[in-house]
């Protein structure tokens, strides 16, 4: 029983001097485990949140582009990109915002909205379609170089026939058809045969005179 209590006694000392050594240090580490667990469920719960609050405005926001109702349709969009600007309802609101501007000839406030919807979303295909309708609306203002320069940027395979036949149709405004004959030629290769897009580009290659196979 002795030989109990002293063993005991021997672990008691051990651990009394360990906490002295260690013990501050084990109260920090974990302090700090349990700051970053609470700081981690916060975000995941504002992260929640924020993505909920950004799908009931970018309801509002295809609501009013149904309705017609433009003015309500930007504040929305408006809203999305610069409240909720870290969800991916926001680069979507900002192509949607484009589309409301080309179709009301604002083509600067357009290629401003294309532009960040670009830079800013995680979604590569979203990024995709904000780069073509950017190079689209640089065509149409004359911005050539700019337009092959965003044509240039890297794009999903997906997307590849199409950013090349963009590419025919602005190297054709520059006055450039072999160039752009070219592009349509390398555009036509990457379609599958039932693309919607095989006829319009094989019509492009026709009237430069280009085979299409």
């Amino acid at each position: 029983m002795a030989t109990y209590d002293l063993d005991e006694q021997e672990q008691l000392d051990s651990l009394k001097a360990w906490w002295k050594r260690w013990g501050s240090v084990t109260l920090l580490a974990l302090a700090i485990a349990v700051a970053a667990a609470a700081g981690w469920r916060y975000w995941q719960n504002r992260t929640l949140t924020q993505s909920l609050e950004a799908g009931s405005v970018y309801q509002n926001l295809t609501q009013s582009l149904a309705a017609n109702d433009a003015k309500a349709a930007r504040a929305a969009g408006a809203m999305l990109i610069d409240k909720y600007q870290d969800t991916a309802y926001a680069p979507r609101a900002a192509l949607l915002l484009a589309k409301l501007n080309v179709m009301g000839k604002d083509l600067k406030s357009a290629q401003t909205q294309l532009e960040w919807a670009a830079s800013n979303s995680k979604e590569p295909f979203v990024k995709d379609l904000a780069r073509l309708r950017l190079a689209g609306v640089q065509l149409d203002q004359k911005q050539y170089d700019a337009a092959l320069k965003t044509l240039g940027a890297t794009h999903s395979d997906a997307y590849a026939f199409r950013f090349l036949d963009l590419k025919g149709d602005v190297l054709l405004a520059q006055g450039k058809p072999a160039d752009a004959r070219a592009a349509y030629q390398a555009a036509f290769g990457k379609m599958a045969e039932d693309s919607a897009y095989r006829s319009i580009v094989e019509l492009k290659l026709d009237a430069l005179g280009g085979a299409s196979k």
